[in-house]
């Protein structure tokens, strides 16, 4: 029997988290919203609730590694967000390389022709859907 789950992707950042969820069967990832939100305690009860209203079953992070791999300051507030969500959650969260993910999107939008407040509000829902979707993809790819 296919086990029917919703995962959130989120798109972590110092002034904005975009979000975006998967449909049940794991295949689609669709740009859910963008929270204005500096503050790490609010976005994880954000999620947390999010969680909750979508019967979600994990969360995937995206991972700002540098381009040569090591992690950075961004990187390491990542790592503390996603435990902080996981403890909170008590959902599994996965943290998700995302090594240029904002430059696709900004690039998505870009050809658009989006601009202004417009891409700022909508570049990182379309990075977390981004994330999101490499991921699934690597599931799919896993059982087929």
């Amino acid at each position: 029997m296919i086990e029917l789950k919703r995962i959130i992707g989120v798109d972590f950042g110092d002034a904005r988290c975009g979000i975006a969820v998967s449909d049940l069967l794991g295949i689609t990832a669709q740009g859910l919203d963008t929270l204005n939100e500096k503050n790490m305690e609010r976005v994880v009860d954000y999620l947390c609730n999010l969680a909750k209203e979508l019967d979600a079953a994990e969360f995937v992070v995206g991972f700002p590694k540098n381009m040569n791999g090591t992690i950075g300051e961004r990187g390491k507030r990542t790592q503390e967000f996603a435990k902080l969500l996981e403890e909170r959650s008590k959902l599994p969260v996965k943290l998700w390389d995302e090594r240029l993910t904002s430059t696709a999107a900004h690039n998505v939008l870009a050809e658009a022709n989006v601009s202004g407040k417009n891409r700022k509000n909508a570049v990182d829902r379309i990075a977390a859907t981004m994330i999101l979707q490499g991921y699934l993809a690597s599931l799919n790819n896993g059982g087929i």
